[in-house]
């Protein structure tokens, strides 16, 4: 216990002399950018390891439930655009809904005709053949409507409520996706969870990025609001530090509740399901809905930070979400800080965020020197795109690192403790 515990007080001693470094070398609004950067998303890692660290559940489309968290808080807190509310669109919107919520209604209904004696083969046809005319209904109503929308008032705006009420409405939007995604998928093999999270996924991009009357498309959506004073309000740096200082609260917040609940009964059940499916089944646990639980809790908290991540940016733009950025860069810092544990993977968000951004002015300073030099001795004048070579050594250093760390710690960094009972 006690060289974990010291390994741990070394390496976070550690990370934050390299912060400390990187203030002096970059200033203060550089290192406050990284630092808030990092802690939206070492909140977005915390939800990934509810799934994967706790439930043993691989999502791989975490920019899916990062986007659609993301579009939910532009859509609440983002101000009112009066052109939208004084045209017709809004009650054809409404027409919309109505017809869209009378489907979904039918549809569930027709999927559960079963029950009352209908063939499950003929219930298979009839459920795809509402499924298909609500679709059809839909989108011929939705048409027009898009259409009016986009001449008139370029987008439906948002509401103008408070950004945090946005992110918290962000998170239960991207659980009750994730509660959609479970209840079809976690009976099923796990292979099926990683391939129907990565296919919705590039489906709500994709969706966003075209629904130009609702999100603006490739147009964005900005200055989006934040939930502190903004730069224009208290400076540059006062405000990311505000906003800084928020994240840090949630962070604390989440790790709590989190430890908390890894520590009870219920935390114990969730072990037992994780390390032993088979026997947690014979002592009578339902596996799938409790997998449920998690995946919609990791959702939740996995949208709260995406939310307050591209917040933080200032725009939404639905072609900036990217697989690499957005879902594997979080799993490498749940695997790098150490599953299952919930510190390793704050640590794990902040070192690999601090790499990932700091690998490319550091690899154009080498790239600068080594030119130089390489020109010297040469007399061969260096390549006129170093800044770009520079800027792709981010996904190098990121592989080199988890390489390294899977080699020599192959549990993490930080590893999940193991818990022991008498």
């Amino acid at each position: 216990m006690r060289a974990v515990d010291t390994r741990a007080l070394a390496l976070l001693g550690g990370l934050v002399i390299l912060v400390a470094l990187i203030f002096v070398w970059q200033g203060n609004a550089y290192g406050v950018r990284m630092l808030a950067e990092a802690g939206c998303l070492a909140i977005v890692a915390l939800g990934l390891n509810v799934q994967w660290g706790y439930a043993g559940l691989f999502n791989a489309g975490v920019m899916g439930f990062i986007a659609i968290a993301a579009f939910t808080s532009v859509l609440v807190s983002f101000p009112v655009n009066p052109a939208f509310w004084e045209s017709e669109a809004p009650g054809m919107l409404l027409v919309t809904g109505i017809y869209l919520a009378i489907g979904v209604a039918a549809t569930y209904l027709v999927s559960r005709s079963d029950r009352i004696g209908v063939p499950k083969k003929l219930r298979t046809v009839l459920t795809v053949g509402v499924a298909a005319i609500t679709y059809l209904t839909v989108q011929n109503t939705l048409g027009p409507a898009a259409e009016i929308i986009e001449e008139g008032s370029s987008f439906v705006g948002g509401f103008g409520l408070p950004a945090l009420l946005g992110w918290t409405l962000g998170g239960l939007v991207a659980g009750a996706l994730a509660w959609a995604i479970g209840r079809i998928t976690l009976g099923l093999r796990s292979d099926y969870l990683a391939i129907a999270t990565l296919g919705i996924a590039e489906i709500v991009k994709s969706f966003l990025k075209n629904a130009d009357w609702l999100t603006r498309g490739t147009l964005t959506a900005s200055p989006l609001p934040w939930p502190v004073p903004t730069p224009n309000e208290i400076g540059f740096v006062a405000a990311r530090a505000a906003y800084l200082s928020l994240t840090a609260v949630l962070i604390v917040t989440i790790y709590i509740l989190l430890q908390r609940g890894w520590a009870s009964p219920w935390g114990r059940m969730m072990r037992a399901i994780r390390d032993n499916e088979t026997a947690a089944e014979a002592i009578g646990k339902d596996v799938n809905r409790r997998r449920l639980e998690m995946f919609v809790l990791g959702n939740i908290i996995v949208g709260v930070g995406g939310a307050a991540l591209v917040n933080f940016g200032g725009i939404f733009d639905p072609s900036g979400f990217n697989p690499i950025n957005h879902t594997f860069l979080v799993l490498i810092m749940v695997v790098l800080g150490g599953s299952g544990n919930n510190l390793g993977t704050i640590f794990g968000a902040l070192l690999v965020y601090v790499i990932w951004t700091m690998s490319e002015p550091a690899a154009l300073i080498l790239f600068r020197y080594g030119a130089s030099w390489f020109q010297q001795i040469f007399d061969i004048a260096p390549p006129s795109d170093l800044p770009t070579r520079a800027l792709q050594m981010r996904v190098f250093v990121i592989g080199l690192t988890i390489i390294l760390v899977l080699r020599f710690a192959p549990k993490g960094l930080l590893p999940e403790k193991v818990m022991k009972y008498e």
